[in-house]
């Protein structure tokens, strides 16, 4: 299922009763039959008005240990709240894998829901996200209101 949102067209995807992707297209609005696809297009919507704070939403996260450590460690960042890499390296017991941090949040494949938006650098800067698109961290985090 695609749905159009402030950031682009999102493309919503499930397995085996489980959201797996989510990601970045250019394609058109589509709808599906799928009721858990049709809830987290209500659920991201409702996001994005500023009505939701929480995703309610089965996710199947398929990577690294390393890398679910860090995802899961992200699920714990506050709606409207950030924190560094250093943080997160910290959280998660290995303090000197702070660029690693930043490999597993580019290797999310659940963003918004898991929210690699909410890592910002050590001075507070926008760096990376989704590659080189910084501007789509800045609007989920006007959207939060973690940011003016």
């Amino acid at each position: 299922m695609v749905i159009s949102s402030p950031i682009g067209n999102l493309k919503i995807t499930a397995e085996e009763g489980c959201l797996t992707k989510l990601e970045f297209v250019t394609d058109a609005e589509a709808d599906s039959e799928n009721g858990l696809l049709r809830e987290a297009a209500a659920q991201l919507k409702a996001y994005f008005k500023g009505e939701r704070q929480v995703f309610d939403l089965p996710l199947k996260m398929e990577g690294t240990h390393f890398q679910e450590s860090v995802w899961n460690a992200l699920k714990d960042i506050p709606y409207g709240s950030t924190c560094s890499y250093k943080d997160i390296a910290e959280k998660i017991d290995k303090p000197k894998a702070v660029r690693a941090i930043g490999q597993a949040n580019k290797a999310n494949s659940l963003p918004i829901l898991i929210p690699c938006h909410r890592v910002v650098g050590k001075n507070n800067s926008l760096t990376g996200y989704a590659g080189s698109q910084v501007d789509k961290k800045e609007i989920l985090l006007r959207v939060e209101k973690a940011i003016k």
